[in-house]
């Protein structure tokens, strides 16, 4: 039965994907390019979700992790002229070792002071990208040269601009991020995550050091975003400060909350929903976020667990 189970979950993953890579050959140029920006902040979410969602930790600074993966690809790509992988590598590396090194200070707090910590660092970062402006040209941003947007294959040169390599790109660290994240919490180490969520104490009572475990998820999680981050500086084009803002770390709650916090498909389906709230609101009002608002307090009482976190609950207690 368990198996059984699994296969249902693992098929309707693989059911997304391949609508989503069958959406490329039929959408208009405008939603092309606007959903694999949709698939790269979702990757985003899905690394926020893994230490929301399933570990319960609630960070409002995320957007530090999602700007050093954003700059630590920007940068290298901007000042060394390294090579596609190079760069993101740079800024995988670079979000998952400042994820580390907040937590390690971070989760010595927790509930509201592990909240506001976060924030704390998440400004910091963000004044120092500002403070640093000679360098990472602050919230003016600095456009990545388009020579370091090139992937060299068999003689064949790739560019990253390129609307299907883009969204092919982005669909490919999506399903990685998607599939990474579905292995996580069917894992032993997932499931004392989920423990650590629902009790932490008797998780420590049974003899798992709670701390190293959501030091872990730290990590996965800043590794997700940070190469979210690189993968958007390379796609789009952009590195700015504005991504480090506040704005960016409270992005992926509200995906996180309209999609189903602790689903793996929610934060695709948040993105997604908020994407195109914003858009269509935008179109008949300056006043947009108060519709939005609106709309989505309208739709957390509807679905006060998210759209998939209520339905698993109510309907498809199967969906992980």
């Amino acid at each position: 039965m368990t198996g059984l189970l699994q296969d249902r979950a693992i098929k309707l993953h693989l059911g997304v994907l391949l609508l989503l890579f069958a959406l490329q050959f039929v959408l208009p140029a405008y939603h092309h390019n606007a959903l694999a920006r949709i698939l790269v902040l979702a990757s985003y979410a899905i690394g926020f979700n893994v230490l929301m969602g399933y570990t319960g930790l609630l960070s409002l600074g995320h957007a530090l992790f999602f700007a050093a993966g954003l700059y630590g690809t920007g940068l290298t790509a901007q000042y060394l002229s390294a090579s596609v992988p190079i760069t993101l590598l740079s800024g995988a590396l670079a979000g998952t070792l400042l994820a580390i090194a907040v937590g390690l200070l971070a989760l010595r707090t927790a509930g509201v002071a592990f909240m506001i910590v976060t924030m704390m660092f998440a400004q910091a970062g963000f004044l120092a990208l500002l403070y640093f402006n000679d360098v990472t040209k602050g919230d003016q941003g600095f456009v990545v040269p388009e020579s370091a947007r090139q992937i060299v294959i068999g003689g064949t040169t790739l560019a990253l601009s390129n609307p299907l390599v883009r969204y092919n790109l982005a669909l490919g660290l999506f399903a990685c991020a998607l599939f990474g994240c579905l292995a996580l919490v069917r894992s032993p180490a997932g499931r004392v995550l989920i423990a650590i969520r629902e009790n932490e104490p008797r998780a420590g009572m049974l003899g798992y050091d709670t701390f190293r475990y959501k030091l872990f998820a730290m990590a996965v999680s800043g590794l997700m975003s940070g190469t979210a981050g690189g993968f958007y500086a390379l796609l789009f084009g952009y590195v700015g400060a504005t991504f480090a803002d506040t704005q960016y770390s409270i992005y992926p709650i509200l995906w996180g909350l309209l999609g189903g916090i602790g689903t793996t498909l929610g934060p695709l389906i948040g993105t997604l929903l908020m994407f195109y709230l914003v858009e269509v609101a935008s179109g008949y009002t300056p006043a947009y976020n108060l519709e939005v608002g609106i709309a989505l307090v309208l739709l957390v009482l509807w679905f006060p667990k998210g759209i998939l976190g209520t339905l698993r609950e109510k309907y498809f207690g199967w969906l992980p």
